[in-house]
């Protein structure tokens, strides 16, 4: 959801959440904006939202900021693990991979000056071990996360008529669907209570007709596919009939 402030098109912080249901009926989509910065939203006279303006979209600046002039101590640990100091390497730990094979020899009809210096081949370590790390421990030192101290935003203005419009020009829908054929219409803007309300009741009155309409269509439809099924089995019955008969 978005709203116009100051020239700036603010979005809502989060998605609303709802499940759009009753294809093929007509839907009330309601907003509804009060003197106290609050916004309700409600589909089909049920409220799937209400929450503030200034809370839950970004329109005025943030109350605080983080002190520009603070800065981390030099000797603050962000790390809360480090490498054990005590912990060391074996001795016999080998992290050699491949190695040259020791008993492999020069053969005999080798010659340097046609075959070039042999070299002995390598082949798989039997004493590797994988390469050593370090074992980890708690980090004694660690301070946690280190955050700036928090100062009032110098930048920051309340503004106690967010909600508050001069006028409206037009009406927009800006849409992603992926289903064709949906229409909007029957739009209003009102600061009257009772026409919005008078508004909604026409399209109550008209809902009740539409849905007691497709119930009767969706009836209609799943007898029709019934008869179709039916048809359908007594089409084999009869086929396979057909074939023992044969036999």
């Amino acid at each position: 959801m978005i709203f116009n402030y100051k020239g700036k098109n603010v979005l809502k912080k989060s998605d609303l959440e709802y499940k759009q249901e009753g294809e093929g009926t007509s839907h009330l989509y309601r907003l509804i904006v009060k003197p106290d910065n609050t916004v309700k939203v409600e589909i089909d006279e049920e409220k799937i939202y209400e929450g503030s303006l200034k809370e839950d979209w970004e329109m005025l600046k943030p109350t605080e900021i983080s002190d520009p002039d603070d800065k981390k101590p030099s000797d603050w640990a962000d790390d809360s693990m480090m490498d054990d100091p005590e912990d060391k390497k074996p001795d016999d730990w080998v992290e050699e991979k491949r190695i040259v094979d020791p008993e492999a020899k020069k053969p005999d009809d080798w010659d340097d000056e046609e075959d070039g210096e042999w070299e002995a081949p390598m082949k798989d370590n039997a004493a590797y071990k994988g390469e050593w790390y370090v074992k980890r421990i708690s980090n004694p030192a660690y301070k946690g996360s280190w955050e700036a101290k928090k100062i009032a935003n110098p930048e920051y203005e309340d503004d106690n008529q967010l909600y508050k419009y001069s006028g409206f020009g037009f009406i927009g829908f800006d849409l992603w669907q992926v289903k064709g054929g949906t229409i909007f219409d029957n739009v209003i803007i009102t600061d009257d209570l009772s026409e919005a309300d008078a508004f909604a009741k026409k399209w109550k009155t008209i809902s009740e007709v539409e849905k007691a309409k497709k119930n009767e269509e969706d009836d209609a439809k799943k007898a029709e596919e019934k008869k179709d099924d039916d048809k359908d089995e007594d089409d084999d019955d009869e086929e396979d009939k057909t074939e023992s008969e044969e036999m």
